[in-house]
């Protein structure tokens, strides 16, 4: 019970690692809001999370006023506001030949400055109570295979932000941010992709060492 009375927003906890995550915090002790764009996922989640121990927010990112949006529900069903994991992102291929600009300002938009106006918006709830904040990275954030440049990109960006804002943040308000970079991980919507480019339903099984060194790639 490490996260007793705790309340967290968590984006992209419909599915797969966010989903996790909210499972996890709940089994700790905190409430939480979900957040994603798949509604029946959300409410089946809420569900099992269990009465009065999950809201959920249905609503693409990058809107106007999302941030602030779940930033007051979060306090208005709970009434505080302790911790963010900015978790929602756009994972999709792309290299230098194939992303155009209105491309690759989408990949910035959803994976970098979105984390950044939820921050924004809960830093007046985090500084009151000295929350903290969890951006999930990735490790393309470190250079990034070639056929995801934009994404690699948009985790770099968000890396930096998090070590700017880790030092400000701490100094001013008392509010850590920090960051993981987690490899490969088999997400519903990760295993749907694979299915759709015609790989069977265990290809996760036997991945060649260039890809899970491990033999063996993540699961939330």
């Amino acid at each position: 019970m490490r996260l007793a009375d705790k309340v967290i927003i968590i984006t992209g906890s419909c599915t797969g690692l966010g989903k996790a995550v909210a499972r996890r915090c709940v089994a700790e002790g905190a409430r939480v809001v979900i957040h994603g764009l798949e509604k029946e996922w959300g409410e089946a989640t809420v569900a099992e999370l269990g009465a009065g121990k999950a809201v959920l927010h249905v609503e693409d990112l990058p809107q106007e006023g999302c941030a602030e949006r779940l930033v007051a529900l979060a306090v208005a069903s709970f009434g505080r506001l302790d911790a963010v994991v900015n978790n929602a992102a756009l994972v999709a291929q792309g290299n230098i030949h194939t992303t155009d600009l209105a491309w690759f300002r989408k990949m910035l938009e959803v994976n970098t400055l979105a984390p950044f106006a939820l921050i924004k918006a809960a830093l007046p709830e985090l500084r009151k109570v000295r929350g903290c904040v969890l951006n999930i990275g990735s490790v393309n954030a470190w250079s990034g295979e070639p056929n995801l440049m934009p994404y690699s990109v948009s985790k770099g960006a968000l890396m930096t932000l998090t070590r700017n804002l880790g030092d400000t943040l701490m100094r001013e308000d008392g509010v850590r941010v920090n960051q993981i970079n987690p490899g490969w991980v088999l997400t519903e919507n990760e295993a749907q992709r694979k299915r759709d480019h015609g790989l069977s339903e265990d290809w996760y099984a036997d991945l060649p060492k260039v890809y899970a060194p491990a033999g063996r790639i993540l699961w939330p």
